[in-house]
């Protein structure tokens, strides 16, 4: 068991980060060709699904040059952060594994706050809004993805991991769900199920359904779920978007949808405590007042 405690450099975790964000990128392409292989047997190519897949990397590109932007800023506050850490912990595999774990139940209550209020939902519903549902959707992101994992993840860095241990571990959890955004595999053996994060448990994320609303926000292990009352089973078929939906592939559209609604949404707001209550209520709130408001109208 010496392997779980041998000393890593910080040279070590960097090297393995990018050896990861390189390949699986490159892996992810590989399976959506097989999807897009699947579309095509089933005759369910269409102009549509090209063109929201062109879309999903085009707000890659465009999330990655913000990343770049700002990284030196975002980096910098985690060392800061790191100065001021409660103990010393090593870098060995034992403590990058605890610090996924850790990462990933972070990860749990990041998702789980974007989806419980306006601000938060402006971006992450860039990711929920395309109509369909494979591995290019993985990728679809949304212009302020970057800035609220700092306030998940800054803990760890106070607790005493290393900022580039806390850049792997994010980079783990987010690859490992990449995978799961495809409909080519449905239910994995029960065990699997039971404890980590599926295609079939995300899903349901994905899903308008109303039964389906607000469940599985989970990365890596579904367990935060079940432990949190937020966990659903996929019975139903699921239907995916977002309300009001876009009905666009338009790259920029879709990049800036979701700010553009809520501008939209503060701009005709009858009242202050109206706007205060789109920013921190959560966006079924706001759809619900739209009903309300239509009916009455």
């Amino acid at each position: 068991m010496d392997w779980l405690t041998q000393i890593w450099s910080v040279d070590d975790v960097w090297w393995l980060e990018t050896w990861i964000d390189d390949w699986f990128l490159v892996i992810a392409l590989a399976f959506f060709v097989i999807e897009l292989l699947r579309y095509a047997v089933k005759k369910q190519v269409t102009r549509n699904l090209l063109g929201d897949s062109l879309a999903n990397f085009v707000t890659l590109a465009a999330f990655i040059t913000i990343v770049a932007i700002v990284a030196a800023a975002y980096v910098g506050v985690f060392f800061y952060a790191y100065e001021f850490r409660l103990v010393d912990l090593p870098i060995s595999l034992w403590t990058i594994l605890c610090c996924i774990i850790l990462a990933d139940l972070a990860y749990y209550w990041e998702h789980r706050f974007l989806h419980m209020n306006g601000f938060g939902w402006a971006t992450h519903t860039v990711h929920h809004s395309s109509p369909h549902f494979n591995i290019s959707v993985a990728y679809r992101h949304g212009p302020m993805d970057w800035f609220f994992p700092l306030f998940f993840y800054l803990p760890l860095a106070l607790m005493g991991f290393h900022p580039f241990v806390i850049f792997l571990a994010e980079v783990i959890v987010q690859v490992y769900q990449t995978l799961l955004h495809t409909e080519t595999v449905k239910k994995l053996p029960r065990p699997i199920e039971a404890i980590f994060n599926t295609p079939s448990h995300h899903r349901v994320h994905h899903a308008t359904n109303k039964e389906y609303l607000d469940k599985n926000y989970a990365g890596i292990l579904i367990i935060w779920d079940k432990m949190f009352g937020t966990f659903a089973e996929e019975k139903a078929t699921v239907r995916y978007g977002v309300f009001p939906r876009i009905n666009s592939v338009n790259p920029a559209k879709v990049f800036f949808s979701g700010y553009m609604t809520l501008a939209k949404r503060l701009w005709q707001a009858p009242s202050w405590h109206y706007r205060w209550n789109l920013l921190v209520k959560s966006p079924t709130w706001a759809w619900q007042q739209e009903q309300i408001a239509k009916q009455k109208g």
